[in-house]
């Protein structure tokens, strides 16, 4: 009898890996490609509503370029992550077992040591 053996939960770089990029990477680049697209999109209209101050133009120009170049990096950082994570065949790590109270059932597998000869 092994009262004081504990299960083990056995997990591996890639899975974790592969967890941080689906959990935290993914929506952080989301929420960053977002409002560089509102950025953009205040910038366009700024540029259209202010006609008659050329300095607001200039404004709304300089808000359109910086946020077409936010959306240029995050489109970068989210292709070097998937090369990156693709070359070392990570994939996207789904959470599959979540049940209705919003909790996470993990399945562990049975540890049945080798019984130890004396």
């Amino acid at each position: 009898m092994y009262l004081f053996s504990p299960n083990i939960a056995y997990a591996d770089l890639d899975s974790f890996l592969g967890k941080i990029n689906a959990q935290i990477v993914n929506p952080l680049i989301t929420l960053l490609f977002a409002l560089a697209i509102g950025f953009f999109l205040w910038g366009v209209v700024e540029f259209i509503i202010n006609q008659s101050s050329e300095e607001k133009k200039t404004s709304g120009k300089n808000h359109m370029i910086w946020g077409i170049v936010g959306i240029a990096i995050m489109l970068g950082v989210w292709g070097i992550l998937n090369v990156i994570l693709s070359t070392l065949g990570i994939t996207d790590i789904r959470i599959e077992n979540q049940n209705n109270e919003g909790r996470i059932d993990v399945d562990l597998r049975d540890y049945n040591p080798s019984p130890v000869n004396r």
